[in-house]
């Protein structure tokens, strides 16, 4: 028993140094890199240059589009012809009228905006006759004798033509009754109205045919 006593001593010095020596190698050795996870770092600005800029499209070249009022009415254009007989005899030809400012009226006798206006037509005409204005109402799709009474009844005093079989309504695009256009002495289109107006429209319309008249509703 006594012989195993420095055995079992040396045994466990032993195995003392050699967990000595493991506790010093850990701790002698380098220690374990830790990652890090660092934030981007900002972008530095970059100056403002024609290459570096984006290129943006182009803005729209200026264009004078065409109001929906311009194109319904065929503003600036010429005239369509207009050749229909007249109420009580003779022929309604706007080319003969050539020279002269002409403010021409699609209309029905049984539309009330119709009677309503012909009595302020009948007054512009009165008023700007001398200064070569003329006044033609086309009634459409009538009898003249229908045409002729209504006439009358409100003492129409400027030629109605009878556009019998609608052809001319269709060649103006006249579409609404009543509808008016202006045409100036070259024969242009240069106002128009849908029916139902009253005298300021009108003067308007006579001062755009009319330069240098004092036309007043």
């Amino acid at each position: 028993m006594e012989s195993r006593a420095p055995i079992a001593a040396g045994l466990g010095s032993g195995v003392l140094v050699a967990v000595l020596l493991i506790v010093a190698l850990v701790a002698l050795g380098p220690a374990p890199q830790v990652a890090r996870v660092s934030p981007t770092a900002p972008r530095s600005p970059v100056a403002a240059s024609p290459t570096a800029a984006r290129p943006t499209a182009p803005p729209p070249s200026a264009s004078i589009v065409p109001s929906p009022g311009d194109q319904a009415f065929h503003i600036g254009e010429t005239a369509p012809s207009l050749v229909v007989p007249q109420v009580g005899g003779g022929t309604i030809d706007l080319a003969v009228l050539r020279g002269k400012p002409v403010w021409v009226n699609f209309m029905g006798t049984y539309c009330p905006p119709c009677r309503d206006e012909f009595p302020l037509m009948n007054g512009f005409y009165a008023r700007y006759a001398d200064d070569g204005l003329i006044v033609l109402a086309i009634d459409v799709r009538e009898e003249e004798g229908t045409v002729a009474a209504f006439a009358q009844e409100l003492n129409a005093t400027f030629p109605i033509g009878l556009d019998a079989d609608g052809s001319a309504q269709r060649a103006w695009e006249a579409v609404v009754l009543p509808v008016h256009f202006w045409i100036d002495a070259e024969g242009i289109i240069r106002d128009g109205a849908l029916g139902g107006i009253g005298p300021d429209i009108m003067a308007d319309g006579l001062r755009k045919i009319m330069p240098g008249v004092n036309v007043t509703p």
